[in-house]
């Protein structure tokens, strides 16, 4: 899966343009936070690829899992096919195809559980790509509205934009308490 992109380079250029240029100060305050989230955005970005990458990969092994499964069920019925075919012509059936059968069923409960193991690691991981998602959307929805308050001079604006920034900044610690984590 791809790494969420965070274009927003061409902001930061805008707003240290404006900060050059502007004689009030809190514009200087706007070009720091915005460069403070760009640098939380790109961390949480890196971090959603990797939790996509590895539910991706989980959700492959999984599959890989529950092919082999099915082979072994196949195999273990193919015996049983036999045995019962054997019985029914009152021929005698192999011990080592009735050990056989009985290791295939214990394989089998344990390639179950493998499977299913990495289907939930697969889930945990997605939930904390899509946490991490969120917080590199808020990130960038800041950085971008930090950049409209120095364009209209309004530091109400400057206010939104770190109240978006500080929800982006929850979202990025709560992908720490997500399962899946690590």
């Amino acid at each position: 899966m791809e790494d969420p992109e965070v274009p927003t380079e061409h902001l930061h250029e805008e707003i240290h343009h404006q900060t050059e240029h502007s004689r009030e100060r809190w514009t200087l305050g706007v070009a720091l936070s915005s460069s403070l989230l760009a640098g939380l955005a790109a961390i949480a970005s890196l971090m959603a690829g990797h939790h996509s990458n590895e539910a991706m990969v989980s959700q492959i092994e999984s599959s890989d899992q529950w092919s082999y499964y099915q082979s072994k069920g196949i195999k273990e019925t193919a015996l049983r096919s036999k045995a019962e075919i054997l019985d029914a012509l009152g021929k005698p059936v192999s011990p080592a195809d009735n050990e056989k059968v009985a290791q295939d069923e214990r394989d089998k409960e344990q390639i179950r559980k493998k499977a299913e193991d990495l289907e939930k690691d697969a889930q945990a991981h997605l939930r904390t790509h899509e946490v991490l998602a969120s917080s590199v959307t808020m990130f960038q929805i800041a950085i971008s509205v930090g950049a409209i308050s120095v364009l209209m001079r309004s530091r109400a604006f400057w206010l939104v934009s770190l109240i978006l920034g500080a929800v982006g900044v929850a979202f990025l610690c709560q992908s720490f308490f997500t399962p899946g984590a690590r």
